[in-house]
């Protein structure tokens, strides 16, 4: 993740023949991005191209269709397939719900008053999310679910766990 931005999603699908492109995110809400000028499209690894947004309407609460300028037919559109979107820290502050896992991101992983780390990549999964941080120079990754969660300091940016035994040694 960069400093300044945060992933939301990515181009899953083109819709339609004028260049509009489904895309897959993880706001927790339906989005038509409101105040959203531009979203920032990472073309290749760490180079963000800004696309500003002609419009934008809300099709589920995972996916958006967005009319981008200069992305006028559906070979362009197709190009962007897969892409990875993200948005400025300021904008996805105020498009993302309150409940959503993604919100996690750069929150403090406590266990049992130790700091494991900061959170750098939410995994949804279907019984629980998975936070990825870094653990004595390794990817770890954190399960939260019924079992570890003890709860959530938005305030104070902290996810409070307590995890199994053993856990982190394989981090080691």
């Amino acid at each position: 993740m960069m400093s300044q931005y945060t992933q939301i999603g990515k181009i899953v699908a083109t819709f339609g023949t004028k260049g509009e492109v489904i895309v897959q995110h993880s706001l927790g809400k339906k989005s038509t991005l409101k105040n959203v000028e531009a979203i920032f499209i990472e073309i290749t690894k760490g180079n963000y191209i800004p696309y500003f947004i002609s419009s934008v309407k809300a099709k589920n609460i995972t996916e958006s269709w967005i009319k981008l300028e200069g992305v006028d037919n559906k070979e362009m559109a197709h190009k962007l397939i897969s892409k990875k979107v993200w948005l400025t820290e300021e904008d996805f502050r105020k498009q993302v719900a309150k409940q959503a896992a993604i919100k996690l991101l750069d929150y403090t992983i406590i266990d049992n008053k130790t700091v494991i780390g900061s959170v750098q990549k939410v995994i949804e999964q279907p019984h629980q999310i998975l936070l990825s941080t870094l653990y004595n120079n390794n990817e770890a990754l954190i399960p939260l679910n019924e079992a570890t969660l003890l709860k959530i300091n938005h305030t104070k940016k902290e996810i409070h766990v307590q995890l199994p035994d053993g856990l982190l040694e394989i981090y080691s």
